[in-house]
């Protein structure tokens, strides 16, 4: 990946971590610290590579996603008003009554492949569309977003298992490995390590990575693209920073279920859009 892509993909992930924060400020409620642990996984996938089209976001060859780890529907919605699929301003009116963008994702919504929030059923949907393309020999991909808490749940462990047996290598799974849950550390809650063992030994072709860094992300995907033919699902664990991009949120288990207050809501907002001025003038500088 070449500099100028990398700060173009920084720009517009920083432009998703503030949507982030703009929608659980006005919902008074949310997860903004899982949900921007997540934003720069997403911003690849939306903007480096998946096959979508705003225009036209039901076109039957796109690639699916599912966030499986439904409560972080703000980096979700955030991104997809990004990428074009909808107007901006509908992140203000989040889980607002009425509202479009409700707490989880719901299939109404331009850009949302799959009503997700009860944890461990998105990943059982994202098999399920894997094996349909499959079965009717249909050129796109799969991918899914988890979470580390998330995978406690036994539902995850078939799916796994589905996967493997069924030879899903069009599905690719993501586990935001960010260490934190509502409980706390999960290594104290429900300890799931060694994950690269457990996946390998599951069947799976499992890639550890950094989730937060554009060239890790970049190798993980060629990595993916180069697994297809083989017949084994790809899991990548994602080495993240839950609450990554507002100093305050950086590794706190408390927002997994809090919205900032009117003080942390600005200064969040300074962070980020110092941040983003920042790299839009490297991107200026570098472009002559």
């Amino acid at each position: 990946m070449d500099e100028m892509t990398k700060k173009q993909l920084q720009a517009i992930a920083c432009r998703v971590r503030m949507g982030v924060i703009e929608g659980t400020y006005h919902a008074k409620s949310g997860h903004p610290g899982g949900s921007l642990s997540i934003s720069d996984t997403l911003t690849y996938l939306y903007f480096a590579k998946m096959h979508v089209d705003p225009k036209n976001p039901e076109m039957p060859d796109r690639d699916r996603f599912v966030l499986s780890k439904g409560h972080c529907a703000p980096a979700l919605y955030a991104t997809l008003a990004e990428r074009g699929f909808f107007d901006k301003e509908e992140l203000k009116s989040l889980r607002h009554i009425g509202a479009m963008l409700q707490g989880h994702p719901c299939i109404h919504i331009p850009g949302v492949d799959m009503s997700s929030g009860s944890l461990g059923q998105g990943i059982s949907a994202a098999c399920g569309m894997a094996l349909a393309a499959k079965i009717d020999n249909a050129p796109y991909r799969v991918y899914a977003v988890l979470g580390d808490g998330e995978i406690e749940e036994g539902e995850c462990w078939e799916a796994f298992m589905f996967a493997n047996h069924y030879k899903l290598d069009n599905l690719c799974i993501m586990i935001d490995v960010n260490g934190l849950q509502i409980d706390g550390p999960t290594a104290k809650v429900m300890n799931s390590e060694p994950l690269d063992q457990k996946m390998d030994a599951f069947g799976f072709n499992t890639i550890v990575c950094n989730g937060n860094s554009f060239a890790d992300l970049e190798q993980a995907f060629k990595m993916f693209d180069l697994s297809h033919g083989s017949g084994k699902p790809t899991c990548f664990l994602l080495r993240t920073t839950k609450g990554l991009g507002v100093s305050y949120m950086e590794n706190a288990v408390d927002w997994h279920g809090k919205a900032p207050n009117d003080e942390e809501y600005a200064q969040a907002m300074t962070e980020l859009r110092a941040a983003h001025a920042t790299l839009e003038k490297e991107i200026e500088f570098n472009n002559g």
